[in-house]
């Protein structure tokens, strides 16, 4: 994918409201599920595959092994073929000096890398070390010089950042994407522990992007790491401006999520024979009636699915009753079909997500269980007495 095409996607998604995404990662499952997730690019960085290894992210800036050739190894064996529709970038180590760069670009380039990155970058190191290392001359002026090549071979070009004077000198040096790198993620049973606060690192952040606005107004902001880490966090640093644009995350996508998901998996599968009796799938498998009623089962199932389809004769067959009588007994103590009370639950719940101004209306229609956004409309206007856009606009005129 060429960089044209990347940018008038990238630009596109903008021009529609959305945020840009990228994701770092050192494995091709994560790539996989990232790029059919809609990510819009995906990082190739050498920290990925240590943090792979159970290591923190600071292992990609120790002596452990040749960055670049790390990254051209697995990112050309394990991503790049499977990736094919969503743009694969190469993390860079411009102060390689086992490399003659300009040549090595063209290497990245044909082996089908559609642009690249500063990583590892210097810019993370500071003080008496960094002194020296710029003394040797290893320094971010290399990184800087690596994206103006990149640029010129018309690969895309995603530029770490942390002042500034870098931000200028990358956008001078033809760096499609300004990324205001917070600093080590933080979070997690091996992520960095002194970070910024969430406030300090959206200034910072912002003051960075004042100083883009200056050279290219138009060019794409994103942030990247420190205390930025889930969801919640992300849309903090897009309240109240339009200066970030995206958010790149490494551990934010992979380490902590794999954390927390084998963590809870693992311990789930240690105590099997002591589950809560109160885990609703516990209640399915061993039997609706010698838990509670097959109405109060029902409502229960709704409540866990309702963004999901729900099929009534489903729910007939898990209670061991026919459809008929459950429908019947529904209504009896409910006081209308259970159509009437699906439809209900998802336009309320609709309603409620309605509040939270950062979503589109399509992804409420879908999170509440309306792929088709129409029907949605249609079924919300019938019971709220107006359409979803105007439900919107009449909150926001009461606060």
């Amino acid at each position: 994918m060429n960089r044209t095409t990347i940018l008038e996607r990238l630009q596109s998604q903008l021009h529609e409201g959305n945020h840009v995404i990228g994701v770092s990662t050192g494995t091709g499952i994560t790539a996989k599920v990232a790029a059919q997730s809609g990510a819009d690019f995906i990082l190739m960085l050498n920290s990925g595959k240590f943090r792979q290894m159970g290591r923190s992210s600071l292992a990609g800036f120790l002596p452990f092994c040749n960055s670049n050739d790390m990254v051209m190894d697995f990112g050309s064996r394990e991503i790049v073929p499977l990736v094919r529709h969503t743009p694969v970038l190469f993390g860079l180590n411009a102060n390689d000096p086992t490399r003659e760069i300009a040549g090595y670009i063209m290497d990245i380039k044909d082996k089908g890398f559609a642009g690249v990155n500063n990583y590892p970058t210097v810019g993370l190191i500071d003080g008496l070390f960094r002194e020296a290392l710029e003394e040797d001359g290893i320094s971010y002026d290399k990184e800087v010089e690596a994206i103006r090549l990149a640029h010129r071979e018309e690969l895309f070009t995603v530029a770490f950042v942390f002042d500034e004077s870098q931000a200028v000198q990358m956008l001078e040096a033809g760096a499609d994407v300004i990324c205001a790198h917070l600093g080590l993620t933080e979070g997690g049973l091996v992520g960095a522990r002194k970070v910024v606060s969430l406030e300090a690192a959206k200034a910072r952040a912002l003051r960075i992007f004042a100083a883009c606005g200056q050279l290219k107004p138009d060019v794409i902001k994103m942030i990247y790491g420190g205390p930025v880490k889930t969801p919640v966090d992300v849309q903090y640093m897009y309240s109240n401006n339009t200066d970030i644009m995206g958010y790149i995350g490494g551990s934010a996508f992979e380490r902590i999520p794999s954390e927390q998901s084998i963590t809870a998996i693992t311990r789930d599968f240690k105590r099997l024979g002591k589950l809560n009796e109160d885990d609703f799938m516990v209640k399915m498998l061993s039997g609706i009636t010698r838990h509670y009623d097959y109405v109060e089962f029902v409502k229960e199932y709704v409540a866990h699915n309702y963004s999901d389809e729900v099929v009534f004769a489903d729910l007939a067959k898990v209670a061991h009753v026919s459809r008929s009588y459950l429908s019947s007994l529904f209504k009896q103590e409910v006081g209308c079909s259970f159509q009437t009370y699906l439809v209900s639950f998802r336009i309320n719940k609709a309603a409620t997500l309605l509040q939270a101004p950062q979503l589109q209306l399509s992804e409420v229609a879908a999170m509440a269980g309306y792929p088709d956004y129409a029907q949605f409309s249609k079924m919300f206007k019938k019971l709220k007495g107006c359409s979803p856009k105007q439900y919107r606009s009449n909150l926001n005129t009461k606060t």
